[in-house]
């Protein structure tokens, strides 16, 4: 049965946990990463997947922000499950093991507080999963996201890149352009994919791929 999914309500969350429930079904399934049709990979099959596999946290971004679209979304009737200094923000996109993602699908407790008091300017999407895994599972979480966005022209959308924007110097900024932690150890290699990129950079994409990131290896 087809179900609508709007942009920031709960029920984007739910399509969420029916895909990471149906994935759970392959018990083969180990890791589950969300993507959608704007993400691109920044590097080849094996270098993505050994990345993953090995690593020893999950990737679900999590921080406190203060001011309106922070902490001035949440809502005191999501006490006492949910307290003001539990609250988290974080990108949508998210990478988790096997465990948490049992956690996920099962969770009775938190989730139908999120669905029942986060509507309207609240956006689920960016609060559950940072609010759920800072309270449960912050030990295993590494706070970031694999998924590399451009938030620097403001607004409640992140830049939309289009063909001129693909070039061989933004893909190696996404590539190694930040530092950050993985399995205790410094590393230049924080975001495996990338978006929002529209299907006109298709093109200029695949004549960079060979080279940059070695999609053929």
């Amino acid at each position: 049965m087809l179900q609508n999914v709007r942009w920031g309500e709960p029920n984007m969350v739910e399509a969420e946990r029916r895909l990471l429930a149906n994935a759970l079904l392959d018990f083969s399934n180990q890791r589950f990463v969300l993507l959608s049709e704007a993400c691109i990979p920044l590097f080849n099959f094996s270098t993505v997947y050994n990345y993953i596999m090995a690593s020893t946290k999950t990737f679900v971004e999590a921080y406190d922000l203060r001011g309106p679209v922070g902490r001035g979304r949440y809502n005191p009737r999501m006490r006492p499950q949910i307290r003001l200094e539990q609250w988290r923000k974080g990108s949508q996109w998210f990478e988790m093991d096997r465990a948490l993602a049992v956690e996920v699908v099962a969770d009775q407790k938190y989730f139908p507080v999120f669905k029942r008091t986060c509507r309207g300017s609240c956006y689920t999407d960016e609060h559950y999963l940072p609010t759920f895994v800072s309270i449960k599972f912050w030990r295993r979480n590494s706070n970031r996201t694999l998924t590399w966005v451009d938030w620097a022209k403001g607004g409640p959308h992140p830049t939309k890149f289009v063909r001129q924007d693909v070039t061989f110097e933004l893909l190696e900024k996404l590539r190694h352009g930040s530092e950050c932690e993985y399995n205790g150890k410094r590393t230049n290699i924080c975001h495996l994919f990338a978006r929002k990129f529209l299907p006109n950079t298709l093109d200029r994409l695949l004549r960079f791929a060979p080279k940059i990131m070695q999609f053929n290896s």
